[in-house]
């Protein structure tokens, strides 16, 4: 830009702040946007800075040659938002980098239309693509429970419902009864068996079966304890061996 051309830039400056523009801002504004000629896109950088409002509402607009440089600079990228290069067939890189420098000056200046809208991808995936994408992914849950379920749902006993106590997926087994505290029950350090063993696909234990299993449980734990007393009264008892031949 020439101070000749500086002036004008200048001129149009004044007609929104009033300045007076004098020799020396002409030389100042030249030698500041010596490398931005003076186009249709620096005057509409000035009536952009003057027709957006200042972030400080009681702040006087005034415009310096930074605020031409890069609002002009704005206005250019804009065009190229949708830019698409159109090659050759056959273009060499010095062809290609001398097509793409000329087609986005062309669109930036606004000597040629912007387009409007990207280009559109057209035909489908290349069927080796297709079978490499075919088992990927996982199915959408038809429903926000199926879909709550899934966030809960984990490896090990703690992954299914316990047929004993009924506690929810992600849940630990409760113990009988309860308390205010805890109305449901104190949660269990260890999931119950039967939900261990339904975990591990292993079948489905009769209620009947199991209330006879911790009978015998218990049955067995009494007779151990009942030993013991038995032991800690009599700590002297001899154990007496008979002989087979005797008898």
């Amino acid at each position: 830009m020439t101070p000749d051309e500086a002036q004008k830039l200048l001129a149009a400056c004044a007609a929104f702040d009033n300045r007076q523009p004098s020799q020396v801002a002409k030389r100042a504004w030249a030698m500041a946007l010596r490398d931005i000629p003076l186009d249709e896109d620096a005057f509409a950088a000035i009536a952009r800075y003057y027709g957006t409002p200042p972030k400080d509402p009681g702040q006087r607009l005034w415009i310096q040659p930074h605020d031409v440089r890069s609002i002009r600079r704005t206005i250019r990228s804009e065009r190229l938002e949708h830019f698409q290069y159109q090659p050759l067939p056959d273009e060499t890189p010095r062809e290609f980098l001398a097509r793409l420098r000329g087609q986005q000056n062309a669109i930036a200046s606004g000597s040629v239309a912007a387009p409007t809208s990207s280009a559109a991808l057209t035909g489908g995936p290349h069927r080796d693509v297709l079978k490499e994408l075919e088992g990927v992914g996982r199915g959408v849950p038809d429903s926000d429970e199926e879909a709550l379920a899934d966030t809960v749902r984990r490896a090990g006993p703690l992954g299914i419902e316990c047929p004993q106590c009924k506690a929810a997926i992600g849940r630990p087994c409760k113990t009988p009864g309860g308390s205010r505290k805890q109305p449901m029950g104190k949660p269990r350090a260890t999931p119950h068996s039967a939900r261990t063993a339904a975990a591990s696909g292993q079948p489905a234990v009769d209620p009947a079966q199991r209330v006879r299993e911790e009978e015998r449980r218990r049955e067995a734990s009494r007779l151990a304890l009942a030993r013991m007393q038995a032991d800690e009264d009599n700590p002297d008892a001899e154990v007496v061996e008979h002989d087979d031949a005797a008898s």
